[in-house]
């Protein structure tokens, strides 16, 4: 896979924790559904992050064949 590829992994884990950050301070404010919502989106990022790093990983122990 591309370094763009890498990038875009390392993108989805940063997102992932802004928004684990977020919904913590909005959960501090008593803003509960706000902190919900935000731990959903932090979940959907998180999930897709960890896909894509299996993906890079099954890549890099099984390089395609030229």
């Amino acid at each position: 896979m591309s370094q763009s590829t890498h990038d875009r992994a390392a993108e989805l884990h940063n997102l992932a924790a802004h928004a684990h950050a977020s919904a913590a301070v909005a959960h501090g404010k008593a803003d509960r559904l706000t902190a919900h919502e935000l731990s959903k989106k932090a979940h959907e990022l998180s999930q897709d992050a960890h896909k894509l790093s299996e993906e890079l990983a099954e890549e890099t122990e099984n390089p395609p064949k030229s």
